[in-house]
């Protein structure tokens, strides 16, 4: 049997669009208050109006999570606002995509401060929380980048293995405490991002994986019962064509 999230909290990284939108307010529908970060004030506005007229409770913090004081800091606010988190989606990413000589140190290096040093950050700051109930969940979108390499994705992709690395290194740290850790590793999907990449010229749904799929898959896996762990912390979802 799966169990209820209604009630809980949710903290979500790159809640103001795409992935982290959708997943927002699949949440607020299962009875979740929402707690979002993200870099544009404007965006996390809507989202919260969003999920507050769902009746669900909803608070943000703006901050970069690449920085550790600004993580710390919005993690503490949400904190403040809505309580102890019992679910992190750590959803904040960037890419661009270049040859290794033809991508400039600080383009590659930023790359790997927002997917890398900005996951660990944030669940870093919210990890005791969870510690502290013995119980929860931590979900990272990864991609199939960090699963495989592709020429002009050297940063992309290698923010993404450590992702995934990170991901299994700390489930296992933590199992103990109750606390699942998983990373979602999807091919590409229909979001701003993908499209300002010109990785998709047209959000054809049919072949194209939507922003609400993958916020689909990570309410399936938040729902699994607690007592179960997956083989593998690390779930796939592909593109039809």
């Amino acid at each position: 049997m799966g169990q209820s999230l209604q009630g809980k909290v949710a903290f979500i990284t790159g809640g103001a669009r795409g992935i982290g939108r959708a997943t927002a307010i699949a949440l607020a529908k299962e009875g979740v208050h929402v707690g979002l970060l993200a870099r544009t004030e404007s965006a996390l506005k809507e989202v919260t109006e969003e999920i507050e007229a769902l009746g669900m409770k909803a608070s943000y913090a703006v901050a970069d999570v690449a920085s550790q004081e600004q993580a710390e800091k919005a993690v503490a606010a949400l904190t403040e606002s809505l309580g102890t988190a019992d679910i992190l989606i750590n959803n904040a990413g960037i890419a661009s995509f270049g040859t290794v000589l033809e991508m400039e140190p600080a383009e590659w290096k930023r790359i790997l401060d927002v997917n890398v040093m900005g996951t660990y950050h944030v669940t870093r700051a919210v990890l005791p929380q969870l510690i502290d109930k013995n119980r929860g969940d931590i979900v990272t979108i990864a991609s199939t980048s960090g699963l495989n390499g592709a020429a002009t994705s050297s940063a992309y992709s290698a923010s993404k293995f450590a992702v995934i690395g990170f991901t299994e290194s700390l489930a296992q740290e933590v199992r103990r405490n109750n606390i699942r850790v998983s990373a979602l590793a999807p091919s590409t999907v229909a979001t701003d991002l993908a499209f300002d990449l010109d990785l998709i010229k047209e959000n054809d749904e049919s072949k194209t994986i939507q922003p609400e799929d993958i916020a689909d898959v990570v309410i399936s896996q938040l729902k699994l019962h607690p007592r179960i762990y997956t083989k593998s912390t690390t779930l796939i979802a592909t593109n039809p064509f």
